[in-house]
């Protein structure tokens, strides 16, 4: 038989299913708190359950869908953009719907790279950043994301050569896996970057309404001159709950969208209609109350018990300002994979070791906070009971 495309190779599930075959083999013995994946454990609002419903039963609902998404999604994403950011967006050109944001961002690279071109990557980044430039037959060249920089690349460090060959750039504040967040005056930077090297900016903005502590995540197209250099990604599954529906968008310069448009027309059709219904229906209701069904506050909250819990076991984390996530450094002597697979076997608590993030993230583990509250303490209590923080620590 033929061998598969050597393009697998680049891809990097290898540790994800590690661990989820090691959980299979541990929950035979014992409980196990599965906080690995950014996957949202609670149904959308039931007005946004009821608007799906209605919608299915509408006639013409199970008909292809335009790719670019309905003028009534479009319209109602430029009016949410206006609301939330302050950013004017047309309809027509500068928004296209995706079926969930990983979608458009695999199909990038597809749209705007040649084999030989270079992209600009974040280490440690979201995986298909860099596997979507892998697929497209391109080389990542990657941005160490270090602490002591607040996580964000230092653009000044990036050698003038790739910056010269780089089609694009990828970005993602709100991060995963660090959660560190971004101003818009480093937006600014990464503007007059782009213009200085002629390079796409691409942000992942699909955090921005996970947020702690009354913060307010910018959008990259706040930054004055964004939308001539760049587009950003926005979805509906961490912000409304709405993950397998598989409904996201890009935004910003048309001339940039269009190319990943004719992929996209060419590849598949657009979001299911209900979905784009409902999808609809979140914006407005966000819009007209002002965000009061936020999603941030139930989050924040298992945020303060996880980290208090930790805490008091001796792991202290600085606490994220946004995302679903945890960023933690793992006690002295330990690797990363060598703690996630210690957490699971002795804890019985899953988490994915940083370094499945890229080079940059060896030393830390991400943990997903998707269980309430009490289970995020069994949990907690489970690796003070271990002993696990404190072997090794002064190895």
């Amino acid at each position: 038989m033929p061998r598969p495309s050597k393009r697998l190779e680049q891809l990097s599930a290898a540790i994800f299913s590690e661990m989820a075959n090691r959980k299979r083999e541990v929950a035979q013995t014992r409980r196990v708190y599965d906080l690995s994946i950014g996957s949202p454990d609670q149904q959308p609002e039931r007005t946004l359950l009821e608007a799906l419903a209605a919608a299915v039963e509408k006639p013409g609902a199970f008909g292809y869908a335009l790719s670019e998404g309905t003028a009534a999604f479009r319209a109602e994403v430029a009016q949410w953009y206006q609301y939330r950011f302050g950013v004017e967006l047309n309809p027509d050109g500068e928004i296209h719907s995706l079926m969930g944001s990983q979608d458009g961002l695999a199909h990038f690279a597809l749209a705007w790279t040649d084999p030989g071109d270079l992209v600009l990557v974040p280490d440690p980044g979201y995986p298909i950043y860099a596997g979507s430039v892998h697929l497209a037959g391109a080389t990542p060249y990657f941005m160490p994301l270090k602490a002591e920089r607040g996580f964000l690349p230092d653009l000044a460090a990036i050698p003038q050569e790739a910056a010269k060959q780089a089609k694009f750039m990828i970005l993602n504040y709100p991060n995963n896996p660090v959660s560190a967040v971004a101003t818009v005056a480093f937006f600014e930077e990464v503007v007059e970057f782009a213009r200085r090297h002629d390079i796409i900016v691409v942000h992942d903005l699909a955090y921005s309404e996970m947020a702690f502590d009354g913060y307010k995540p910018p959008s990259f197209l706040q930054a004055p001159g964004a939308k001539e250099v760049g587009i950003e990604f926005n979805s509906f599954s961490k912000s409304f709950n709405m993950a397998g529906c598989r409904i996201a968008y890009v935004v910003g310069n048309a001339e940039i969208i269009k190319p990943l448009a004719i992929v996209k027309s060419n590849v598949d059709y657009g979001v299911f209609l209900p979905v784009q219904e409902m999808a609809v229906a979140a914006m407005r209701e966000d819009r007209l109350s002002g965000g009061r069904n936020s999603v941030s506050g139930l989050y924040q909250e298992r945020r303060d018990v996880l980290l208090a819990e930790l805490a008091k076991a001796g792991w202290v984390i600085e606490p994220p300002k946004a995302t679903m996530f945890v960023w933690a450094p793992v006690p002295t002597g330990w690797t990363s994979h060598e703690f996630a697979l210690a957490l699971l076997e002795e804890a019985g608590v899953v988490v994915i070791p940083g370094s499945a993030f890229g080079a940059e993230g060896e030393g830390y583990v991400r943990i997903a906070l998707v269980q309430d509250r009490e289970v995020l303490r069994e949990a907690a209590a489970s690796i003070a009971s271990s002993g696990i923080l404190q072997r090794k620590k002064d190895a």
